[in-house]
């Protein structure tokens, strides 16, 4: 069971922040058809709540390099200001039941122009500048931080969340001072939100070379 939760935190390394896309559905805001429109139209449909329509799945990798399924659902909350909120709950089998950690984002995103992928598609950059959250939901993961991310931190518990933010948090690979980022892309299609799909090598969207450049 360690071995199987130390695989499962190299996964989590990959997918910790807002990571590659789904389509997602909202909540009883009304939405407009194809996305065409300019940014601010774009930023009025996409205000509200969405959620994941079923569990997501992302390319991840064991230890080895292999690559292997991991799986998630996310509730991500559009404000103004290009104010956000993201939850992320990552589940080690396809059905979502038996989550392994919730992950709780918030912060800002910049409009960086156009994106070719599709017409209306957006280059953003998400930015956790207010708040990053780490809850283990599984014993076994608990157990895994406290050996790999004890410096710093209150002894890591289940269902007991401890905030990482702007500090050194080596699972993810996040240092002291720095807020998180990623360069991805948004597209709204009718009712369906997208981001954009993980690259399949496992790269994270950690600088613009590895921005993504399809839908998931």
């Amino acid at each position: 069971m360690r071995t199987g939760y130390g695989a499962l935190l190299v996964s989590l390394l990959v997918l910790a922040g807002l990571g590659g896309a789904a389509a997602q559905s909202p909540g009883n805001q009304p939405r407009t058809g194809a996305m065409e429109q300019d940014v601010a139209t774009i930023k009025q449909a996409l205000a509200g709540n969405w959620e994941s329509i079923a569990p997501e799945i992302r390319p991840s990798k064991n230890p080895d390099g292999s690559i292997k399924p991991f799986y998630l659902k996310r509730a991500f909350v559009y404000q103004s200001s290009d104010r956000f909120e993201l939850v992320v709950v990552n589940s080690a089998d396809p059905y979502g039941k038996v989550p392994l950690a919730r992950i709780r984002i918030v912060g800002h995103m910049q409009w960086q122009g156009a994106h070719p992928i599709a017409p209306g598609a957006q280059k953003v950059d998400f930015t956790a500048d207010e708040a990053y959250e780490v809850t283990p939901l599984a014993q076994g993961f608990a157990d895994v931080l406290n050996k790999v991310a004890s410096t710093g931190y209150a002894p890591w518990a289940v269902d007991a969340p401890q905030s990482i933010f702007g500090k050194s948090f080596a699972p993810f690979g996040l240092k002291e001072g720095a807020n998180f980022m990623e360069y991805d892309l948004v597209y709204l299609r009718g009712d369906l939100l997208f981001w954009g799909a993980r690259n399949v090598d496992g790269r994270g969207f950690d600088t613009e070379q590895n921005r993504p450049t399809n839908l998931q």
